[in-house]
């Protein structure tokens, strides 16, 4: 089995002959903070205070005609969303960003239903945010 990557238990990407869970159009944010001050009759001066949390996007898609079965894959991703869940990030084995993430969205596209309301493919889009 070939890992792609994993965040904690409640997610892992893989490819292999039985099953793949993978995901694409992953992006990543990274932000600094900055104020600025209102300069009477001047141009307003910019202060850099620190670095913002980041954040990331990814769609994925699950399939059962690709050994995965959509809605338990959904259900976990929802307890973990719901349920405040923080763990790292892996991707080709490193960790991505400095710290943790939590899954701050699951947005669902239920993409194909087979008789008596089976759902066979879904799209799924996650947002993490770092846990700071």
């Amino acid at each position: 089995m070939a890992q792609v990557g994993n965040w904690g238990k409640q997610i892992r990407f893989s490819v292999n002959s039985e099953s793949q869970l993978t995901f694409n159009s992953f992006k990543r944010t990274v932000t600094g903070r900055w104020a600025k001050h209102s300069i009477l009759k001047g141009k307003p001066r910019l202060e850099f205070q620190g670095a913002d949390a980041s954040g990331i996007t990814m769609d994925v898609t699950v399939s059962a005609t690709r050994g995965v079965k959509p809605e338990s894959v959904i259900k976990a991703l929802e307890r973990a969303c719901e349920g405040g869940t923080v763990e790292y990030l892996y991707v080709g084995g490193k960790r991505v960003g400095s710290g943790k993430m939590y899954l701050e969205s699951v947005s669902e596209s239920w993409d194909e239903i087979w008789n008596k309301g089976e759902l066979v493919r879904a799209t799924l889009s996650l947002t993490f945010s770092e846990y700071t």
